[in-house]
């Protein structure tokens, strides 16, 4: 099985893959031409590896093109479990819909960038010059409920078919943000098997087979915050197989090489 890998960081460990870096792609096309698959594509690679090249990626395509883009993402979850979405608003940044905005959401709410992760561009909106401030600086208006929680969310990530860990983000006392880029704390206790079954149906039905989903729990609903394709690893907790080893035994079990594989990373042969 050739692969090609364009995130050297996230392949370490899969046999047999070749690294290019993303800005040489059109210097190594031969090279990703003879490819049985594309791994860890920049979102910007995407729609010429699939739709010029025909390459199969990993990462799915779906994956990649709802997860780049938080408007995308949350029309996508609309579609298939609106009722786990807090309320939002999209709407064009104009002086109309900023007064809009105000008029009809109470203080306080959350407003966001379109394209962010890691707690980056997410605003606790208090009053109304922090939203005309957000509003100046961003052409979409992105506007969300805030849900009263217990100072926590859940990070449950996916890989391949699989729901590889799960674990409570508790934030810092008096801080908006849970995640753990922002010093948030990790727990593996408790984790409720309903927030994982929703995850599970989710991803499948969106064809999301490798993300970081965000469950937020108020008033005992589970609500889908966003996911992350490119979700950190600083909450993992150690598994029997590593994240490379679980990609790889996806990529694998359906794929019928010319040639015997290589073994799964990490197996000694005796």
């Amino acid at each position: 099985m050739k692969l090609v890998s364009f995130n050297a960081f996230r392949t370490i460990g899969i046999p047999g893959v070749r690294y290019i870096k993303p800005e040489l792609m059109f210097n190594e096309i031969d090279i990703i031409k003879e490819a049985d698959l594309i791994l860890f594509p920049e979102t910007w690679q995407v729609s010429t590896l699939v739709y010029g090249l025909k390459k199969q990626i990993f990462p799915s395509i779906e994956t990649m093109q709802i997860g780049a883009n938080k408007i995308e993402m949350t029309r996508a979850l609309w579609s298939v479990a609106k009722g786990y979405v807090p309320y939002t608003e999209i709407l064009a940044s104009t002086d109309s819909n900023i007064r809009k905005v105000l008029e009809t959401f109470p203080f306080p709410f959350v407003a966001k960038e379109a394209k962010n992760s890691m707690g980056k561009g997410v605003y606790l909106i208090e009053n109304d010059g922090q939203f005309i401030d957000y509003a100046r600086n961003n052409d979409v208006l992105y506007v969300q409920e805030y849900l009263p929680n217990d100072g926590k969310d859940l990070r449950v990530c996916v890989v391949g078919d699989q729901i590889y860990d799960a674990y409570w983000r508790i934030g810092l006392e008096g801080e908006f943000l849970h995640n753990v880029a922002k010093g948030g704390e990790v727990s593996h206790q408790f984790i409720p098997k309903e927030a994982l079954d929703l995850v599970s149906k989710i991803a499948n039905l969106l064809n999301i087979n490798h993300a970081g989903f965000d469950i937020l729990v108020s008033d005992g609903k589970y609500y889908i915050l966003e996911f992350n394709v490119l979700f950190g690893n600083q909450g993992l907790k150690k598994q029997n197989k590593t994240i490379a080893q679980e990609i790889y035994h996806y990529i694998t079990k359906d794929f019928v090489p010319p040639h015997p594989t290589s073994p799964l990373p990490g197996k000694v042969i005796s």
